[in-house]
């Protein structure tokens, strides 16, 4: 039986089918995504190795942000999110970063240059980030570059691999000139059968024919396309596993970076015995009602309000300060210097001048640090110096007036707090503590310099962004308990407390007002000292109708200041009016 072939078809082979834009557009998506987790873990693993962890590129950027930010979107952040402020700033420059690189992605799969240009742009802008830091140096500008260049290879190589299986999927299959049983006779590129010569025109016979009952097998001859799904596969599998890759080495960076932190060296440092202790606490300094603030704020619930969004790790044995400036004698002063010093010890309320009426931002700690009135006095204060400018490691300026830090109150160059060295959060190794002064002028943390000069001479951070150069504490309170929350029944007893603070001045009252009802005395627990916050409760016997009733309070400090009703936002020196809360009464 022989086989006689055909004439070739002259049927047209099948069309490619079109790509969708959906396809582009997630296939460009994956692209760009997986190239900034490259990006993103190369950088953070450099920026470990040189142990500077702020300049890698999403800590570069958002410190970049922080410091440009106009002061009432900081304001808002502040009031919205509170200490999780750098928290949404990070994920927000990481979301803006995943919308840019899938538009990267994107425009690569159709251009790659277009890609390359997206992708050198943000490399710019993270070195330059680098680079704007405070005491930064060209080293700082590796982590981005190292990580862009890992960036434009991931760029390169997935490109390929996704236009590879987008062509795949647009390519017909199988080919009609390699069908497992032809309709026509065999083509170029297929074997004849055994003995028997090609078509006119075809090519030799390239083998033996094995012949089936069914019929004869037609294999192709030569390299031939991947079937569509393969190239596909073999795109989303790799981006997998270099995106899962990525995110081990951002992690693996991150820990590297926080496994060298300073966290061993302030919990093993030994601080000597203050030469001047705190005084006792007088019995009846708490009141111990349940939801009232105590007395004493534990580091962990201190509040923090501060501009570092990577935390200055500095070991004691590399820390100094510098004080210069309109002084006769210039001081640098190490560690070992500093704790040299006589210590004082004294509990002293913080309140950051950002505190809404009622607010959260403020606590009550047990200090101990040097006096800074001393160290001024060492180094001798020129007549007409107005201004201490403190400058933290991490480049952040407050202002405090040299009046009163020079004052005899107990202002600190603060190495401890609550009986514990500080904790970075709060500005270890070394900070500023001075009674009577909003943070923000008071208050800079991880202190490197103090420069003795002028409030017209040099603006600290906050003054060019809308804030008062000068802020000393307002006379205020808060309402702790009842919360509002849950009702109170009729014929009930129900405490009415909370606490009120006036640094460096004493409370000397505090009153509470039900509804519309007349002011009552509350009962005031006892304080230390003049610069801590004072808890006060009164009793309320529920005898009123059901219904929404509004309690208020006010403070009068030892001055015979009455805090005022004036409802004022924080900005630009405090907040002030009634703290309130709104209670529901039912029978």
């Amino acid at each position: 039986m022989t086989f006689a072939p055909r004439p070739p078809s002259r049927r047209p082979s099948a069309p490619a089918r079109p790509v969708r834009r959906a396809a582009v557009a997630s296939t460009g998506a994956i692209t760009g995504i997986v190239t900034a987790l490259v990006a993103l873990g190369t950088a953070q693993l450099v920026a470990a190795a040189l142990a500077a962890p702020a300049s890698a590129p999403v800590d570069a950027v958002g410190a970049l942000s922080i410091n440009h930010t106009p002061a009432a979107v900081k304001n808002f952040a502040i009031s919205a999110f509170g200490s999780n402020d750098k928290t949404v700033l990070l994920w927000g420059i990481r979301g803006v970063l995943t919308v840019c690189a899938v538009v990267i992605g994107v425009l690569a799969l159709r251009r790659l240059w277009l890609g390359m240009v997206g992708l050198a742009l943000f490399a710019a802008i993270g070195v330059y980030a680098a680079l704007a830091q405070s005491g930064a140096s060209a080293t700082d500008s590796l982590p981005t570059l190292v990580g862009a260049a890992a960036a434009a290879f991931a760029l390169s190589y997935f490109g390929r691999l996704a236009r590879s299986g987008l062509a795949g999927s647009a390519r017909a299959w199988p080919p009609r000139d390699v069908a497992a049983g032809p309709p026509g006779a065999p083509q170029a590129g297929v074997e004849a059968a055994a003995g028997r010569p090609a078509p006119q025109g075809g090519p030799a016979p390239a083998g033996p024919l094995s012949v089936p009952a069914s019929g004869p097998v037609w294999r192709p001859v030569g390299p031939q396309p991947s079937p569509p799904g393969q190239d596909r596969r073999k795109f989303l599998t790799t981006s997998a596993v270099v995106a899962a890759g990525s995110l081990v080495a951002y992690g693996g960076g991150s820990w590297l970076a926080s496994s060298r932190n300073v966290s061993i060296a302030q919990r093993s440092l030994r601080l000597p015995r203050p030469a001047v202790p705190a005084p006792p606490l007088p019995a009846g300094a708490d009141l111990h009602i349940p939801g009232l603030s105590s007395f004493i704020t534990p580091n962990a619930s201190f509040y923090r309000v501060d501009t570092a969004l990577v935390l200055p790790e500095i070991a004691p044995a590399q820390w100094q300060l510098r004080v210069h400036g309109m002084v006769r004698r210039e001081l640098s002063l190490t560690f070992d210097d500093l704790i040299r010093r006589p210590l004082i010890e004294d509990y002293i309320t913080l309140c950051c001048v950002s505190n809404p009426v009622g607010g959260p931002y403020i606590g009550n700690a047990k200090w101990l640090g040097a006096s800074l009135r001393s160290l001024l006095q060492e180094a001798g204060v020129h007549a007409g110096a107005t201004q201490l400018l403190c400058t933290s490691s991490d480049g952040f300026t407050s202002g405090t007036p040299v009046a009163t830090a020079m004052d005899g109150r107990d202002a600190l160059v603060a190495v401890a707090m609550n009986d514990a060295a500080l904790p970075v959060a709060h500005g270890f190794p070394v900070r500023l503590v001075i009674p009577g002064l909003y943070g923000y002028v008071s208050a800079c943390k991880w202190l490197v310099d103090i420069e003795v000069t002028t409030y017209g001479a040099a603006q600290a951070y906050w003054v060019p962004r809308g804030w008062s150069a000068q802020a000393p504490i307002k006379t205020e309170s808060r309402i702790d308990v009842p919360t509002g929350q849950n009702p109170v029944t009729v014929g009930s007893r129900v405490a009415i407390a909370g606490v009120a603070w006036a640094q460096h001045k004493g409370i000397e009252a505090v009153e509470v007002r039900v509804g519309n009802g007349p002011w009552q005395q509350a009962q005031l627990a006892a304080v230390p000292d003049l610069d801590t916050w004072r808890q006060w409760v009164y009793q309320w016997n529920v005898d009123v109708a059901p219904g929404s009733y509004l309690i208020e309070a006010r403070a009068t400090d030892k001055t015979g200041y009455t805090q005022t009703a004036l409802q004022e936002p924080p900005a630009p020196n405090g907040a002030t009016g009634y703290p309130s809360v709104s209670v529901n009464v039912v029978s």
